[in-house]
């Protein structure tokens, strides 16, 4: 508890130097403009986690650095852009792609078509920018199907009442791994969007074939499927839920079921998710399912922000702040036939703390109830982040 302790207190130091001064820094000097209008900015999110783990044996507490991401994006403003972004903590490749603006080669508005590494579109929290999550760790069912990035192509046409996003990925992610293609489409329809006044319905939709691989000793591996979440905690690699490796497999069908309702400081979020693997060999197929939902009021009285099938951090409106209050309830279950992966649904409380456009902190406490092979564990966590963003 000291550590958490520590945290607060230099949470609360930092929030009485910076409030002061919250007007100067929302004006960072991250952004430079040419003479031809071509715009250069620069693109960051560093944080600092901290974790209290009470009721378990297996996760232990911890405290590090999350996330050092960071990288630049170049754009023309209605032709194209382009981003670059690495995680320097986990020493992976984040986006990096090209998009265009269709008008620019048309003359006539046919959506954006996108060239390179980026997020898959089945799952409304993985898609969200991580320096935007409304909770410190993505909710169970993401953690164990969400696809993040492939590299391939993708469409996305927005219009006031509905978006539509189609992809195919056909190489590897940039760190090797991953093998094969995925073909990947969300519809969503907005009946309203206007600033605080939000209703977003969406689904989701991909099949992924895995490829095999062979091995420096020339060993052929066939394709397999592993399916397991942490329990919404990002700084342990203890899973209590986990099906193993699935030999053997043809193909990963994944569905999803979004919605989304703001209405001025409060908003509604939720949804489903499914996986389906497909197995060679005369091996049984799998499926495994789960679904959160939360609530989140902002006390301060802003909306959260939405835009092109999304939502954004909170900009606070007065000198200290932005205070938002959020629950969330999340299930998983990764039983099947003879696949003993587990059941979990936890149950977490959260605050989030904006106290600029760049600096925000967030509390959450999750309480966790798994059961896999008649063994149960519910352990509870204290978590605590530090966060700059730009």
């Amino acid at each position: 508890m000291k550590s958490i302790h520590g945290i607060m207190l230099c949470t609360l130091g930092l929030s009485l130097t910076v409030g002061a001064q919250a007007a100067d820094i929302n004006n960072w000097p991250i952004k430079y403009t040419t003479s031809d209008g071509t715009e250069w900015s620069l693109y960051g999110n560093y944080q600092y986690d901290m974790t209290d783990v009470r009721h378990s044996n297996a996760i232990e507490d911890s405290s590090t650095n999350r996330r050092k991401e960071f990288g630049f994006t170049v754009r023309k403003k209605g032709e194209w852009d382009a981003i670059v972004y690495f995680d320097f903590q986990s020493k992976l490749w984040l986006d990096a792609y090209w998009r265009v603006d269709s008008k620019w080669l048309f003359g006539e508005d046919y959506g954006k078509f996108r060239f390179g590494y980026s997020k898959m579109p089945v799952g409304f929290e993985g898609v969200t920018v991580s320096r935007a999550d409304s909770f410190i760790e993505l909710a169970l069912p993401l953690g164990a199907f969400y696809e993040t990035r492939r590299t391939g192509v993708d469409w996305a046409l927005e219009r006031p009442q509905y978006l539509i996003n189609v992809g195919y990925y056909f190489g590897q992610d940039l760190q090797g791994d991953n093998h094969g293609t995925t073909t990947a489409a969300r519809v969503a329809w907005t009946p309203l969007k206007a600033e605080g006044n939000v209703v977003h319905l969406g689904v989701s939709a991909s099949l992924e074939r895995p490829q095999g691989s062979t091995d420096g000793r020339d060993v052929y591996h066939p394709p397999a499927a592993r399916w397991r979440a942490r329990p919404e905690d990002g700084l342990t690699d203890v899973r209590l839920v986990d099906t193993g490796t699935l030999s053997h497999v043809d193909s990963n069908r994944r569905l999803g079921l979004e919605g989304l309702w703001i209405h001025g400081p409060l908003s509604v979020q939720g949804e489903y998710l499914q996986a389906h693997t497909e197995r060679s060999e005369g091996l049984p197929s799998y499926a495994a399912d789960g679904y959160y939902v939360f609530g989140s009021y902002v006390l301060t009285g802003e909306s959260r922000p939405y835009a092109a099938g999304n939502v954004n951090n909170l900009k606070p409106r007065n000198l200290w702040g932005a205070v938002e209050l959020l629950v969330r309830y999340s299930s998983l279950d990764l039983d099947h036939g003879t696949v003993h992966g587990g059941r979990e649904h936890d149950l977490t409380f959260g605050a989030n703390w904006y106290l600029t456009q760049h600096l925000k902190f967030q509390a959450n406490y999750v309480q966790v109830h798994a059961t896999r092979l008649g063994k149960r564990q519910d352990p509870d966590i204290m978590e605590l982040r530090a966060q700059v963003y730009f």
